[in-house]
């Protein structure tokens, strides 16, 4: 609090007491300096209102009142996966699977039993194995050693194979009577089993044409 304003205060207290009578002159000097007073008091009064205004413009501008600079939000960066691309391609409506700049024939599956379809992934490598007649297109009950099998699986569970067709060499790229295993030639087994690693994608396309089915030869 300033000089004068105390000073003021004192004068309007000590004034309110009981005082001696005043001339004129004296009267009216004193209404003036009490008419100061009140000006110099407002004056003061609204340089503590701009001043505290103020402050708070202050504090908003440099945060959120609590200390604390807001950060921009960053904008979350997505990262695209991208499919690797497949290393052999069956199309089956064509009844040839693609690979390493060959095509080459096969038979799939018949309509009672179609080879599925859909991207693959080879999960083993076997040089030989026994399956059931079904499988190559024979009687179920007997059984037949097949080469050069290539098993592959699709992320929902389904699986399939690619072997070697010993039983009947005329079916690859003529008709279809596997159980849903993809048959090639068995020359042709052998050259992708060489060359096709255990993780090599495998894509499935099309569906077997339906034609008649031919009795395979003995």
């Amino acid at each position: 609090m300033s000089d004068d304003l105390a000073t003021g205060l004192r004068e309007i207290a000590e004034s309110a007491e009981q005082v001696p009578p005043f001339s004129g002159a004296d009267v009216r000097h004193l209404a003036q300096r009490r008419r100061r007073l009140r000006r110099t008091v407002a004056a003061l009064g609204g340089t503590a209102a701009v001043a505290a205004v103020a402050l708070a413009l202050v504090l908003n501008l440099g945060g959120s009142g609590t200390g604390r600079q807001d950060v921009p939000a960053t904008r979350p960066t997505g990262t695209l996966t991208r499919q690797p691309a497949p290393a052999v391609e069956v199309d089956l409506s064509s009844r040839l699977l693609a690979a390493g700049g060959r095509s080459m024939p096969l038979s799939s599956g018949f309509v009672r039993t179609p080879t599925p379809t859909g991207r693959m992934t080879v999960i083993a490598r076997v040089p030989v194995t026994v399956v059931s007649g079904a499988v190559v297109g024979r009687p179920d009950g007997f059984r037949y050693k097949v080469p050069w099998v290539i098993r592959l699986r699709a992320n929902d569970g389904t699986t399939t194979a690619v072997f070697g067709m010993i039983t009947d060499g005329r079916a690859p790229g003529v008709f279809d009577l596997t159980s849903g295993w993809i048959g090639l030639r068995t020359a042709d087994a052998k050259w992708l089993y060489d060359r096709l690693p255990t993780g090599s994608v495998v894509d499935i396309e099309g569906h077997a044409p339906v034609v008649p089915w031919p009795t395979p030869s003995a």
